[in-house]
């Protein structure tokens, strides 16, 4: 099996941002974004999807971290979508459900060669440690449009925010590494009856 690891530079005005992945890891993390809790979030999704990722981005933080936290998200899925390959012998499909403590959430993703996202979070507060919250919507959206992936992601429920976003970001590690396993089965073979994702 060829290596699914990829690494993209992404440069704008607003932002520079790094990003290697390998589909194929041990769940290793490295990053230097100055965003810390967007950090701690990502690290969930190297962590449970054993994907392994390093990160870095110089962004226009003395305004704030929109720029920097979508285009972290637009970045990641660009490099997503190239170590994802043709997609022959995945499993496609992933989902989880992930419980923290009173929060439970579930994530379920298509590797469909189409994006969308649908993601219903009711945050019990507006930010965590200074973190804007609605800022993952964002990081989502930027993931979604450039990995070309349908994404549901669904708050269940909870009453600490921190605990909302960490079983979020849980949960979509975990069905990512779902997706994105081989599948023994399906070796050589295309995961729809298109004959293309």
């Amino acid at each position: 099996m060829a290596e699914r690891k990829a690494r993209v530079e992404r440069n704008t005005l607003e932002t520079q941002i790094t990003v290697e992945i390998n589909l194929d890891g041990t769940g290793k993390a490295t990053f230097d974004t100055g965003v810390p809790f967007l950090e701690h979030m990502m690290d969930q999704i190297a962590r449970h999807g054993l994907v392994d990722l390093n990160i870095v981005s110089k962004g226009d933080l003395h305004i704030d971290d929109h720029h920097t936290v979508e285009d972290i998200g637009i970045t990641l899925g660009q490099a997503f979508i190239q170590a994802v390959g043709d997609k022959k012998g995945i499993r496609r499909y992933g989902h989880a459900y992930v419980p923290l403590d009173e929060a439970l959430s579930r994530v379920v993703i298509d590797l469909s060669g189409r994006p969308g996202l649908i993601m219903d979070v009711p945050y019990t507060r507006g930010s965590v440690g200074g973190f804007d919250v609605d800022l993952f919507e964002e990081f989502f959206h930027g993931f979604v449009n450039h990995s070309m992936v349908s994404l549901h992601i669904d708050n269940l429920r909870g009453k600490n925010t921190h605990h909302q976003i960490e079983t979020v970001f849980k949960a979509f590690g975990r069905a990512l590494r779902m997706a994105i396993e081989m599948d023994e089965r399906m070796a050589g073979i295309t995961p729809s009856t298109k004959g293309s994702l």
